[in-house]
């Protein structure tokens, strides 16, 4: 006698001659399993019902009877999506700070720092960058300095220490000659730097100069050129401005200070205040500075 090949159940899950010996199977296995158990002992479920069985609840056969949880129907629990309370992802504000150009300067008589103040203006020019104004401090007694009739400093403009100077995100030094190199209250703050230098804190900082001398040929180039020294071995990245400032490097009708190193004025015996075209380049300065900054910087390079 032929026997029914088993199958599995279609797609659609109809019960086809190949199934029912299957279903019969599963009876059979179920009622074996039930009489290995007396009356008084409760039976334990039927094959079909433990995990892994294999077998299947039959179409012919009543479904099983689940008894409902009596709490469940006091309490129902609500599924309505539409009643639940939205969470809000609220993003963090992120200040974006200004990047930080340091002028720091000494001037006897006002001329360097004029030039330090319309330099502070250029670097305003640019979006994102502002120029903070500082002095070196004073070497020479209040004798020395009355002596040589040196005006008073204004107040709005504080001291820097050398430990301050990590802050800054490029860096502009001015100064006064003092034979063809910087000033000996200059040169004293680059002196106070030796703990920056033993550890390398400035290295990769963009810096540049801005000077005065008393005359045309007293060093409008040398005392920036001998300033680089410093710079090195820092490890800074110099700045100059080279010809930038475009036609008002060449124009020859009147007398100006600076130089591709960079800004410079002069001031004669002290009487002579800057011309128009000196504080032009020395605000051209400032603005070159601080977009040279800028392109140092990674998320920026590209802007």
């Amino acid at each position: 006698m032929s026997q029914t090949r088993l199958k599995p159940l279609t797609s659609r899950g109809r019960t086809t001659p190949d199934t029912v010996g299957l279903e019969a199977l599963c009876e059979d296995s179920t009622h074996n399993h039930n009489s290995q158990y007396s009356n008084s002992t409760p039976s334990p479920p039927p094959p079909s019902q433990f995990s892994g069985g294999g077998c299947f609840p039959s179409k012919n056969r009543p479904p099983p009877v689940v008894e409902s949880d009596p709490d469940s129907a006091q309490n129902p629990v609500d599924n309505d999506d539409d009643d639940s309370v939205p969470i809000e992802t609220v993003n963090p504000i992120v200040e974006i700070r200004k990047l930080r150009i340091f002028i720091v300067f000494y001037s006897t008589y006002g001329h360097v720092e004029s030039l330090a103040r319309y330099i502070k203006k250029g670097v305003e020019e640019i979006d994102g960058v502002e120029g903070v104004l500082f002095r070196v401090p004073e070497t020479l007694s209040p004798d020395a300095l009355s002596a040589m009739k040196v005006p008073a400093k204004s107040d709005d403009i504080p001291e820097i220490s050398a430990e301050e100077l990590v802050e800054a995100d490029g860096l502009l030094f001015g100064f006064p000659t003092r034979y063809g190199s910087m000033s000996a209250q200059m040169k004293a703050f680059f002196d106070s730097t030796g703990g920056l230098w033993k550890e390398q804190k400035l290295a990769g900082v963009p810096a540049g100069f801005f000077v005065s001398t008393g005359t045309q040929g007293g060093g409008q180039e040398t005392t920036a050129w001998t300033a680089i020294t410093q710079l090195a071995h820092h490890g800074m990245i110099y700045v100059p401005i080279g010809y930038t400032f475009g036609a008002g490097m060449f124009k020859m009708e009147s007398v100006r200070g600076g130089s591709p190193y960079g800004a410079g004025v002069f001031s004669g015996d002290g009487s002579r205040e800057p011309s128009e075209r000196e504080l032009e380049l020395a605000q051209h300065q400032g603005k070159y500075m601080a977009m040279m900054v800028k392109r140092f910087q990674p998320n920026t390079r590209n802007g």
